[in-house]
């Protein structure tokens, strides 16, 4: 029973990992070869992500448009909506780089693993969910820098210029296409390699998680954080994680979705990737500001795991 409330292993390697930056942050000589490495990594990343997502996948989302239309609108337009005013109201209690880490999180997509593991477990819709994750994975990689531009470019301090268009574009459009691209000769060798691409994956993602949390320590950003701070922070992703479950639950019951359906809407659209988090925060943001920013999608991640074990279960016995 304990199990089922506590971190699973890649959470407590994020948290190890936040630690380890905490107490050996990069200097300012190892932070730009650090950055360099971690791009890199970004880059094939993606173009894993290309490589594995099957064509025929997202072409099969489009069948099911009104539940996929419903997650996404979801996911890209109530999401972020809940996230400004949730944000504004954090803003009074957290320092500004914080209260912004929620709205950012609020833009992600959902993850895939989580989402369709719990619908699973819940007895939903799973080919909805697998579809429905995918697709707004693949949406994340252009609404979530629009939204970023619209919503948190003057406000997280963080310049949205050309220079930021061209890096999603050459590290995380690109990548995908060109993964797409050579799906033909390559996607059977990337399902067989499966397990092992999951810990380059995961790999990836805990460097861009250091680096920029490391550089956050060295540059004295995380100077005015104090242990309050984080207790309002993780009161605020609780409450911005029962607002997501409900709203999802009642929109589904609202459109006539059956129950089958209404469980891939709540972990689809009320869940959030920091598997996508992490390394397109490494992009939009400045080094000393990035670290903040994933800390509020680190924390809901958690609470997202925490919390769909026991309403999964109920949900399977209804």
């Amino acid at each position: 029973m304990l199990r089922k409330f506590l971190p699973d292993n890649f959470v407590l390697l994020l948290f190890a990992t936040l630690a380890v930056a905490w107490m050996i942050p990069l200097s300012d000589e190892a932070l730009p070869w650090a950055q360099n490495i971690s791009f890199a990594g970004i880059f094939v990343l993606f173009f894993l992500h290309g490589l594995r997502l099957p064509r025929q996948e997202v072409a099969r989302a489009m069948l099911g448009w009104r539940l996929q239309g419903t997650m996404l609108a979801f996911t890209f337009l109530l999401m972020p909506l809940f996230g400004i005013g949730l944000s504004r109201i954090a803003a009074q209690f957290l320092p500004a780089s914080l209260a912004a880490g929620l709205l950012y999180a609020a833009i992600l997509p959902s993850t895939v693993q989580s989402a369709v593991s719990y619908t699973s477990l819940a007895r939903g819709n799973i080919a909805a969910s697998v579809i429905g994750s995918a697709l707004s994975n693949l949406s994340g990689i252009f609404l979530t820098p629009l939204l970023f531009a619209l919503l948190l470019g003057s406000a997280s301090g963080a310049a949205v210029g050309g220079n930021v268009v061209v890096k999603i574009i050459t590290m995380l459009l690109l990548p995908f296409v060109i993964g797409q691209a050579m799906q033909k000769w390559f996607g059977k060798w990337a399902a067989d390699q499966r397990y092992l691409l999951t810990f380059f994956d995961r790999g990836v993602i805990l460097l861009a998680v250091y680096v920029a949390f490391g550089a956050a320590v060295t540059s004295g950003a995380l100077a005015g954080i104090d242990g309050l701070s984080l207790v309002y922070l993780l009161f605020f992703a609780g409450i911005f994680l029962g607002i997501a479950f409900g709203a999802a639950w009642m929109i589904g019951g609202a459109l006539g979705f059956s129950h089958d359906d209404r469980i891939s809407l709540l972990f689809a659209g009320a869940h959030k990737s920091i598997a996508i988090g992490a390394p397109m925060a490494a992009l939009l943001f400045p080094p000393t500001l990035a670290g903040l920013m994933i800390v509020p999608t680190i924390l809901y991640h958690q609470l997202q795991l925490i919390a769909s074990a026991p309403l999964a279960k109920r949900l399977a016995r209804d």
